[in-house]
């Protein structure tokens, strides 16, 4: 076979698109070409992915390799896809089964002796594949992150061989069972530590009982931010909907969370709105996007 389709996803917000990476293999001088509006990170790739395919004991081949990530429209960015394109290139090369990755999608970046390292944003990614009905192979780094989600089956690997022989059924891999560790561990700053200032903790606990806004003012020095932080102490626990789209947004920022606890955030008073929000590219491409679908909405309705 000189064609084959892996599945993996990307990253856009919190939202984890799919994509598809289609090998081609033909005739012609050695070469490889990744099309489908790429990034660096991706363009690099194929170097890592010839070593690691060589250093598993596996042939590259010598023929004119042709790699498309689609949809072609879709910015794609990360190491995250270099699982998938080895897969690809060894299943359209024949030294892997045909229909060996089907009902499956992979994450994953590649070492140049072939270990898979830990990439960011992999519970966005393993609850949009679970809603896909697809399973997911990744690093074992990033396996109890995915596994959080109930009822979904997540295969680790440490090692691009590790996923061939899965696919071959030489060596199936074993689904990764979550840790039996408690979700519900204690809040770092607790209300508790608070000595005195009856009337502020009075207010904070009518508002956690209520639902309600807090306003703090005063000088510096006077408590403020150490009482605003003590307050998810006393909130009630997040449910499993608040508590995916909290560890998401840990997830893609590649930043420590413990599961189940409410985020706390102090930013300086002298911080901009914009600083507040956050920039930089990513950003700006979603804004772009979200300009061209507005136009193309303007445009429809004056049709």
């Amino acid at each position: 076979m000189s064609f084959a389709k892996i599945y993996t996803r990307g990253l856009l917000g919190l939202n984890a698109p799919s994509i598809e990476v289609e090998v081609h293999l033909s005739q012609g001088l050695p070469s490889l070409t990744i099309v489908g509006l790429a990034e660096a990170a991706v363009r690099e790739s194929k170097d890592r992915v010839r070593s690691a395919i060589i250093n598993s004991g596996f042939q590259f081949p010598t023929k004119r390799l042709t790699i498309n990530l689609a949809p072609a429209d879709l910015p794609k960015d990360g190491s995250r896809l270099d699982l998938p394109i080895a897969l690809g290139i060894l299943i359209a090369s024949g030294q892997l089964p045909e229909q060996a990755a089907e009902n499956l999608e992979f994450i994953g970046e590649l070492a140049l002796d072939g270990q898979l390292r830990p990439v960011t944003g992999t519970l966005s990614i393993a609850i949009a594949c679970q809603a896909a009905g697809h399973q997911l192979v990744l690093p074992e780094p990033n396996a109890q992150e995915a596994a959080q989600l109930p009822d979904f089956q997540v295969f680790a690997a440490s090692h691009l061989k590790q996923v061939c022989e899965h696919l071959a059924q030489a060596a199936p891999l074993q689904p990764f069972a979550a840790s039996s560790e408690t979700r519900l561990e204690r809040y770092a700053f607790d209300l508790a530590d608070v000595k005195g200032q009856l009337r502020p903790r009075r207010a904070l606990e009518i508002a956690a009982a209520g639902g309600h806004s807090l306003l703090f003012k005063g000088p510096p020095g006077t408590g403020k931010t150490l009482l605003a932080s003590r307050l998810a102490s006393i909130l009630p626990p997040l449910n499993m909907q608040e508590n995916l789209e909290v560890a998401s947004i840990y997830s893609i920022a590649n930043t420590p969370h413990r599961f189940g606890q409410r985020p706390f955030r102090a930013p300086h008073h002298t911080a901009s709105a914009i600083a507040l929000v956050g920039g930089g590219c990513h950003l700006q491409t979603t804004m772009r996007h979200s300009k061209q679908l507005c136009d193309k909405l303007q445009l429809l309705s004056l049709q």
